[in-house]
Order: structure tokens, then sequence, then C-alpha cells
């Protein structure tokens, strides 16, 4: 078969390790012929694209990023965008396409296949692990250990300064990483998206904390975390050019308020794309090669309109349609239960 290949949305740990195997697995078992779409949905409508070989993929599997470029965008913001997509999959003679990508690339793909029943699967993919349908997704693991270590040597500077230090991290719609490298990094409180925050719950934790000799506290906090409303002053509501809201950095925000309600020095610590650079985690790289190997599976078994998933650490076949518009959000209960535990 002839199989396309898209990397599309936000870079991530591990893309280079799913190209791999697909080409791997395509070529050596299959016999498959793979062209690998430069920019993602930008390379398909323009017809940009470079072959993929076992060769080429030589020395790949360690490297983050990925070696076909990624923007985000859809066929649907073009007038005849879907049209452009069918002829290119004509003309090129492409039996199928697998995209891999988060909300907003695996939610194209489904739309594409219900509209002109594209041959497509789907592999999720986003460090924030929100996308439904799935256990984990790929680049997760990297980007909560890289906050985790910055979170250990935060914690050194803060007991030097006694100071609290404000640590941001990504989510915009789910709060996975803050959760989990706040857990592991052993956090005075952690706030996510999925539980709105007031500022002075978040400050008497932090005077009790004080109050009891611990002199640093370190908050982390997602990038879409927000106070209970009128607990702190409101923000204008910006808008990205794919609709998606822009905030303004909350641990910019929120520092300057505790450091008002309290007089504890505070200072802030952006994460940002430090995240979501460099070599993918040992674990990683195994569940990218593993999506990558089902994916190519799942082309030759003709299982268009699906994507491949983690569920109990098995590699299972799940609907698009499951995934499309739509963000799985943190257990409550892990945070409840194990978080906020060792909260203070």
């Amino acid at each position: 078969m002839r199989v396309g290949l898209l990397t599309g949305g936000g870079d991530c740990p591990g893309l280079n390790a799913v190209i791999r195997a697909v080409v791997r697995k395509g070529e050596m078992v299959y016999g498959d012929e793979v062209v690998g779409f430069l920019d993602a949905w930008d390379g398909v409508l323009e017809r940009r694209a470079m072959p993929l070989d076992v060769h080429s993929m030589r020395g790949m599997l360690p490297k983050g990023g990925t070696l076909l470029g990624t923007r985000r965008g859809s066929p649907y913001d073009h007038p005849d965008g879907v049209e452009r997509v069918a002829a290119t999959m004509r003309d090129m003679a492409l039996d199928a396409l697998i995209v891999v990508g988060g909300n907003g690339s695996l939610t194209v793909a489904s739309n594409l296949h219900r509209d002109i029943g594209l041959r497509v699967i789907g592999v999720p993919k986003t460090i924030d692990n929100d996308v439904v349908g799935t256990d984990i997704t790929f680049g997760f693991n990297t980007a909560v250990q890289i906050a985790t270590d910055a979170i250990d040597r935060l914690h050194t500077t803060a007991e030097s300064h006694d100071r609290v230090i404000v640590v941001e991290v990504m989510g915009r719609d789910s709060g996975w990483i803050a959760t989990h490298a706040g857990i592991a990094g052993g956090a005075t409180v952690i706030l996510i998206p999925e539980q709105p925050f007031s500022v002075d719950d978040v400050c008497d934790i932090l005077k009790t904390r004080h109050q009891r000799g611990r002199y640093a506290s370190i908050v982390v906090v997602a990038e879409g975390a927000e106070p209970v409303g009128g607990t702190m002053p409101d923000q204008e509501v910006v808008r990205d050019a794919f609709g998606h809201v822009r905030h303004r950095s909350v641990a910019d925000r929120l520092a300057p308020e505790i450091e008002g309600r309290t007089g504890f020095e505070t200072r802030v610590v952006m994460l940002g794309h430090i995240q979501r650079g460099g070599t993918p985690s040992a674990y990683d790289r195994v569940l990218a090669t593993r999506f990558g190997l089902g994916a190519i599976d799942a082309v030759h078994q003709r299982a268009w309109g699906n994507m491949v998933a983690s569920i109990n650490d098995e590699i299972v076949q799940r609907p698009l349609s499951d995934a499309a518009g739509k963000t799985r959000p943190v257990d409550l209960s892990l945070y409840r239960d194990v978080a906020s535990i060792f909260f203070g």
C-alpha cells in the first residue's frame, strides 16, 4: 500500500518514534511505501511531501520534535480545503493517511472521514494527556519528568531565600501535568483548570506552612487554571487565530496577589515550551513505537475512522469520533484524594 503520514498540532517528544515505527513495519513487514507530508495539513493541501524509508529514519528514535514539521490549522479553514485533501489523496495515489495529532488534528481527521470517507487512522499525541479514548498519550511522561526535575531544583533556591515560587506548567484545558508533577515534586499547592481556586485559600495554606517553620513553598499551576470569580482581578479575554483563549500568565497574575496578601517574597517560573522539547523518555519512546506499529496494522485491517489507543496497557482501536471535539479532564479523585493530602 501507499500510505501518507502527517504530524499536526504542537510538537511533542516521541513523534519521530511513531514515524519510525510506521515506516519500519510498513516497509519491512507489509512492503508499503510511506510518504510524509510536511507541516501537517498544509503539506496535504499544498502537496509538499517527502519519501520515508528505513534508511531515512535511522537515528530518529531519541530525537525530539518531528522531522516532518508541524503546524496548527485545518483544511476546513479554506473554502476548498476538503476537496483539496480528497484530490491530493487521489492524485498522489494514496491508499490511506495516518494522522498523528492531538484534539484538533484528530477532530479534523474524524470530520474528513465523515464528510468524504477519508481512509484515515489516528494516533493520539499530546503532552497534556487529555485525548478522550486513551488512558495515556506519548509525550506526557516526558513533560511530567521535565516539570518534576524543575520543581526539584526550585525547592533548593526557594529554601535558600525563604521564597514562594509559583511554577506555571502547560495545561490549557486539563491539569494532568500539573497534578502529576506537583505530586512527584512535593508541591505545596497544585492549581488546575478542572478545579477553580480561591486565592485566599492558597494564601491560608502558605501562611499555615510558614507558621510551622517551613519558609519555602512551591505553587504549581496549570496555564489554564482560573480563580473563583471575584477573588482576583479579572483579565481581558483574548483569543488566538484558532479560537483558543490566550491567557495572560496565571502565574504572573497570582504571584503579586500572594505576595501582597501574605508578605512572602514570591517569584514566578514559566517552564513553557521546554516541556515539549528534547529527548523523549524511555517510556514515551516505547509507547510511541507501539502506537506507530498499531497504526500501520490498523491501515492493513482497513479500520478507517479509528485511532490507536492504550487501554489498560493494551494497544487497541477506538473511533476517532470518540475523541473529536472533546478533552479528557483530570480524574478529580487523584487530585482530591492524593494530591490535596500533601497541600501545605
